[in-house]
This record gives structure tokens, sequence and C-alpha cells, in this order.
């Protein structure tokens, strides 16, 4: 990677989950440091802290207060900014921990999945002008009205990558427990690949329809401001990782015309399946600001939504919101599943070799939907793994 004057590195929830990771995490810091560059690390809650908070929550509320939420759940990530701030100084560098709020992310008014309006990293600036290194707590940030907010999971990556745009960084580093993103989840796709390069359009639509390892909103921020991400494994100092930056226009027709337009397949566990008649419009305004995929919309006459619901605080609210919204909407649990690829949705025969390779599996799906890059199924959640493994076999594993 080229040199750049300002690195932003982001380190996950199990590269801090004990102090033993802080202070590795705190030598690596130090390391680029001393490398030359002026360093802003952006940190995420330690370990499983953030579920633990909001198993206490549930333990005192069936429905806690989204607000209340977000005054909870952001004290994990400061308990970590402040820990790794601490371990940084302890290695004769100067160093500072900020806030979402005190770093300048000016977010949306909605609680629990705010979207980041604007970044004014002075107060960053400033610091980093000084000579210290600058510990930003992610996954969080301040409304136009003063409230505590937070960006939703993986909010973190979202953070990392706004600020990288707001100061002028060429790259941005996201270390995780994973040495890279592969062409599916090696857990349930054994045969899975590291990839080593990705666009940014791609790396979209896999973490929109399952891939964890990168946050979509995050990755959006990336390709609007043309920053290269790497995703890369915390304590494997070899790891190439995967980039992800603007994509080479050649390379993917070359691979589209071999007939080779998919990169990877993802998948979703657990979601909610949504149809509606009538009430399409009511429930689509529901869902808008929950990242869902919309398999189809006739507007003021029907639709069918898929909600991942894996990450989602409020699932069992927003089911019983949907079941008032009328007689004619229906919903179920269900998976998803889907191939990814520049292209892949221009062209029908695509769709039709998924649908023959669900068919051949025993996997009658329940709906479709389809983008430019990608095409996805909804299916029972007990064949989700089956699924997957037939997708990339037939997409992925050629050779």
């Amino acid at each position: 990677m080229d040199i750049v004057s300002i690195l932003v590195q982001k380190f996950g929830g199990s590269s801090l989950s004990d102090l033993e990771r802080v202070r590795a995490v705190a030598d690596k810091v130090v390391r680029t440091r001393n490398a030359g560059h002026d360093v802003v690390v952006v940190v995420s809650a330690m370990g499983d802290s953030t579920d633990e908070l909001l198993d206490m929550a549930r333990e005192l509320a069936a429905n806690p207060s989204r607000r209340e939420l977000d005054m909870l759940l952001s004290v994990g990530e400061r308990i970590s900014m402040a820990l790794l701030s601490i371990a940084i100084q302890e290695r004769g560098h100067e160093a500072v921990s900020l806030t979402g709020s005190q770093c300048g992310i000016i977010t949306t008014d909605t609680h629990s999945n705010a979207r980041i309006m604007d970044v004014r990293p002075f107060r960053v600036q400033d610091e980093l002008a000084r000579g210290r290194i600058v510990i930003v707590a992610g996954y969080q940030g301040s409304s136009y009205r003063r409230e505590v907010t937070t960006l939703g999971r993986g909010g973190s990556d979202t953070t990392a990558v706004a600020l990288a745009a707001a100061l002028g960084a060429e790259a941005c580093e996201i270390y995780s427990d994973v040495d890279g993103v592969y062409s599916a989840d090696p857990r349930v796709v054994f045969s899975a690949r590291q990839l080593i390069e990705l666009d940014h359009e791609e790396m979209i639509e896999m973490a929109r329809s399952g891939a964890k390892v990168l946050n979509e909103q995050a990755v959006k921020f990336a390709m609007l401001s043309k920053i290269a991400l790497y995703a890369r494994k915390t304590d494997s100092p070899e790891s190439v990782g995967t980039v992800v930056r603007v994509g080479d226009f050649e390379a993917k027709r070359a691979r589209a015309e071999r007939g080779q337009p998919a990169v990877a397949v993802s998948h979703l566990n657990r979601g909610l399946w949504v149809r509606a008649g009538e009430s399409a419009d009511r429930v689509i305004e529901l869902l808008a600001e929950r990242e869902c995929i919309v398999c189809t919309w006739a507007p003021g006459k029907s639709c069918e939504v898929y909600l991942g619901t894996e990450n989602l605080h409020d699932g069992d609210a927003l089911e019983k919101e949907l079941a008032t919204l009328g007689p004619d909407v229906q919903s179920r649990s269900a998976g998803l599943v889907s191939v990814v690829g520049s292209g892949i949705g221009a062209q029908a025969r695509w769709m039709c070799a998924g649908q023959k390779a669900l068919h051949a599996a025993d996997i009658a799906p329940l709906a479709t939907n389809l983008s430019l890059s990608r095409l996805s199924w909804v299916v029972d959640e007990e064949v989700v793994s089956k699924g997957a493994n037939a997708l990339h076999a037939i997409f992925i594993q050629v050779d």
C-alpha cells in the first residue's frame, strides 16, 4: 500500500476482547505511527459487551426505548477507546480518546440506526497536529438535536470510512478476526476462496445480502469518496487481506466474456419475509430505514420484502407493528441466498442457472430479487446452508 500522510485503522470487538488483545492492538498502532503515519484509530466495543448490555436492557423491558438503548450501547466503544489510549500512552506515545460527538460525527435523529450526515473533524485534526494518536469511539455520533445516536451493527466501519474521507486519507484498514473477504462464508461453504480484490459495488451487494466482514454503509462512503478499504486479520502481520477499491472495468468485462460473472455467494440465516396487498405502501414506509431487500413492489397494490433480522435490535416489536398495518400483511421467518458479481443481473441466463442449481438441491425458493450486481432467493431457513453450497458450486467453484 502506498504511504499516506494519515492512516485510519479500525479494530473490531474480537480484536479488543481482553486486555492482552488491547495490548497487541496498541503495539500494532505504535508500529504504524513509528512508520511515519499520522494515525486515527476507530474501535468497536470489547468482545460481546454490546450484546451483554442489550441483554440487560431486555431483562428490564421487553421493548426498551431506542433512545435509551443508544445511551446504553454507546458506552461499550467508550470503554475500548479509553483502554487503548491508556495502553498506547504506556508505550511512550501521546494519545487521546474521543467520542463520536467530540470528533464531529453529525447524524440523523433516528435512534439505533442513524445515518451520518456530516463529519466535522476539527478536533481530530488539532490533536494530530499536536503529534497525538487519536482513538475514536466507533458506532456512534451526535444528532443535529445533540442526541447520542448509534449507527446500527457494523457502524464502527462507517465511522472509520467517514473519518478517512473527511481527513483526506487515501485508505482505511479494517481489522477483524478473519483474514479478508471470501467467496462465501468459509464456515458454511468449505470450498470458499479468499478474494484478493473487489470493487465497491460488488462489496456493497455482498454486505447487503449477508457478508459480515465489511459494513454496507461504510463501503458506500468509501465508493463515494474513492477510498480503498483493506480488510485484514488483526493478529496476522503477513496477512494479504482483501482490498476493495474502484473497479477495473476491463477485468470485469473479460471475466464476463469467459462466462464467470460471479465473484461470491452470500447468505442470511435469519430474516423476515413480508408480503402485503393494499397495505404495501405502509409496509415499505415502515421498513424504509432498515436496509430491506424489496423482492417485488407494485406501489399501492402489493409488495414482497425481505429484511435480515440477525442484527436487528427491535425484531419482535417490528413484527407486532407490521401486524397492525392491515389484515393483508403477512410475515414469516426465512433465509436468503445470493450470488454477487458485476453485471450478473443483466442477463436472464444467470438467474435461470441459479434457479436450476437450487431446484437440483431440492430447494424451492419463496421469492426472487435481482439488481445489476446481485441475484437473491428467499428460502426456508433450514436450507440456507445447502443453498449457499449449491450456488457456490455452480457459479464460483467451476474448475
